[in-house]
């Protein structure tokens, strides 16, 4: 690419890409998003969220954890990064995807349809836990896959329940790699877990 054209491109860039790099004020990720008491000794309003929602769905707590780990990285307003045209400039994103549970629109709609939950966002923790619960319950409801089954539940997740009964993920070497990191990732919380549930849950009745 020529200095000039270089040149005519940057304004481009910048008004393109100034949303992403000036705004929003979301919620910060935690400083240890590996550990799950850490976390949850961070960011302390979120246990009584996660709790609820695993309560109402039987969803563990380990692997809504797990999920919004892998989908987000804990970033309230994370979304997918645009594609580039001649490789600098933003253009559209590839999905709809958006906050912690990255959630599709329609998805994150029919959501809102199923539970009268009309004030959600997704880039709000205790909706988005909520979200990943009632998720993984109508998986389990559609496609008998038990709740606690992070490795499955993940697949279910990211292809859809319709992608995922017609084994969608078969082909995907490298989302099955990836729903093996979130199994192994929900183990690793649910041992971490053993060692604060107790300071955890007498907060919690507190």
């Amino acid at each position: 690419m020529t200095r000039r054209l270089r040149f005519l491109l940057t304004p481009c860039l910048a008004w393109l890409g100034g949303c992403a790099i000036f705004g929003g004020s979301g919620d910060a990720p935690p400083d240890k998003p590996s550990n799950a008491c850490a976390i949850f000794s961070e960011k302390d309003d979120w246990y009584p969220a996660i709790r609820k929602s695993a309560d109402r769905w039987g969803v563990p707590i380990a692997l809504q954890l797990a999920f919004i780990k892998q989908e987000s990285g804990f970033d309230a307003e994370a979304q997918p990064p645009r594609r580039k045209f001649l490789g600098l400039i933003p253009t559209t994103r590839p999905s709809s995807a958006y906050g912690y549970s990255q959630a599709l629109d329609g998805t994150w709609e029919g959501y809102i349809r199923a539970t009268g939950n009309r004030g959600a966002d997704r880039d709000d923790f205790d909706d988005a836990t909520d979200f990943i619960g009632w998720y993984c319950h109508i998986s389990h409801q559609k496609l008998g896959i038990a709740k606690h089954d992070a490795y499955n539940q993940y697949l279910a997740y990211h292809e859809g329940q319709g992608g995922y009964s017609r084994r969608s993920y078969a082909s995907k070497d490298w989302l099955l790699k990836v729903a093996r990191k979130v199994e192994t990732q929900t183990q690793r919380y649910g041992e971490q877990l053993i060692g604060c549930v107790v300071e955890l849950e007498e907060e919690y009745d507190d």
